[in-house]
């Protein structure tokens, strides 16, 4: 369960560094300013990505350590980042969710559900 929980916030950094500008920043126009706007989104999504690394090596650690494989971290991280991301689309940004995005997401979390059943293969 730790693992989990620090992905969930490792992911909730990773959104916001990947996607939080969008808002915070608004558009860069063409010219001098927009040069200053884009470089000021990267330097800001990098400071943020910092905290993403620092939960998200350790979730991959601990998770490793307690059996999961590498496969089922990964897939588990995917889940959870589109999970964090559809709260940050619609929290952040405003954007509404549609129905063929709730389809692509019952799927993806079949996969999950596929990738960590009881009995499902174990690292060697």
């Amino acid at each position: 369960m730790v693992p989990v929980l620090l992905l969930i916030c490792s992911n909730v950094f990773m959104n916001l560094a990947w996607y939080g500008h969008l808002k915070w920043f608004g558009r860069a126009k063409e010219g001098e300013n927009g040069i200053w706007i884009i470089a000021s989104a990267i330097l800001a999504s990098w400071g943020l990505a910092f905290f993403e690394y620092c939960l998200q090596v350790p979730a991959n650690r601990i998770g490793y350590h307690q059996g999961y494989t590498m496969y089922q971290l990964k897939i588990i991280q995917e889940a959870l980042s589109i999970t964090v991301f559809m709260l940050v689309a619609w929290l952040l940004v405003g954007e509404g969710l549609k129905w063929n995005y709730i389809v692509a997401f019952a799927l993806i979390m079949a996969a999950v559900c596929f990738a960590v059943l009881p009995g499902a293969q174990t690292k060697n």
